[in-house]
Parts: C-alpha cells; structure tokens; sequence
C-alpha cells in the first residue's frame, strides 16, 4: 500500500481533529501540574498537565514524551496511554487527545514561565485547585488504573449551557 492509498485527502465531508497529547507526571503522591499563564488563550490560569499538538512526524507516544521534556525538563519513565479523547467542541474541527501517565524520580523542574508555572501537588489536595474542568472527571480514573489496563476512550462534548458532556464507553457523566 503507498501513501495514496491511505486516503488522507478524503476530507470532503468530513469532520477533522487535531491530535493532542496531555501527560500527568507522577512523583511519589505528588503529581506535576501546569497553572497555565495569564494571557494563554486555552485555559487561562487553570492548572493541567503537559503537553501539546503532536508533531507531523510524531506518533503520540513520542510527542508525550517531548512535551513533557519540553516543558518541564524531565526525562520520564513508566509512560502509559491512560485515554484516548475525540473532544467536540461545536467548531470545524475537533481535537484527539492522547493522555499519558509517566513517573519521575526527580523533582526538579525547568520552567518557561511564558506557558505557566509547575507545581508538585499531592493528589489528596486536587480537589482544591482551579482545573481545567474534565480533570476532576478523568484524573481520578486514570491514577487509580491498574497498569496493565487498556486506555480509556471518551467522547467530550458541550450541553446547550455549555457544560461539559463526558461519554466514557456507554457512561455519560456530567
């Protein structure tokens, strides 16, 4: 099969996603988040993991892990695909969201603070943070996951009120 038989190009009629990948560092109990700046224009001083577009040349599970060394300074172990999002967000196109889970043994972190500031936080306390408003929903599940398991696979979608709308497999939860 050669490149033209692949049909990247049977866009017409389509609905089209940018892949994306987000990555939780972990650290003991401690979970590394992001308090994304100020002027950003995704999630404004809200806390949420790593991560970023995914790369024409990447495939998923080495974007995580660039994001992560980009954005933090960290060479991670333990990388795991924890979800896989089709995010609708009623636009043109949509966003496929790669989540990842890694561990690292070091705490110290490299920062470039015009995307935000990095914080150790234990994950007792996340409750008690500003989060990008699925991370309350997703983060619970995916720390709590047994490592052998399978990834989650969630549609995100938003109500007439604009609240989120998560399908995990055959689970809506609001």
């Amino acid at each position: 099969m050669g490149a033209a038989q692949q049909g990247a190009n049977a866009t017409h009629g389509r609905w089209l996603v940018i892949p994306r990948t987000l990555s939780f560092v972990l650290n003991g109990d401690d979970i590394l988040l992001m308090k994304r700046a100020a002027h950003k224009r995704v999630f404004p001083n809200q806390y949420n993991g790593l991560g970023g577009h995914i790369e024409r040349d990447e495939d998923p599970y080495t974007s995580a892990k660039r994001e992560i060394l980009e954005e933090s300074g960290l060479d991670v172990q333990n990388v795991r695909l924890r979800a896989i999002y089709n995010i609708d967000a009623g636009e043109e196109t949509g966003i496929a969201l790669f989540v990842f889970t890694a561990s690292s043994d070091k705490r110290a972190v490299i920062a470039d603070e015009r995307e935000g500031t990095l914080h150790w936080v234990n994950i007792h306390e996340l409750e008690s943070l500003d989060m990008v408003e699925d991370l309350a929903l997703i983060l619970p599940r995916i720390l709590n996951m047994p490592d052998t398991a399978p990834p989650l696979f969630v549609h995100v979608s938003y109500d007439d009120n604009d609240k989120i709308v998560m399908r995990f497999s055959d689970e809506v939860l609001r």
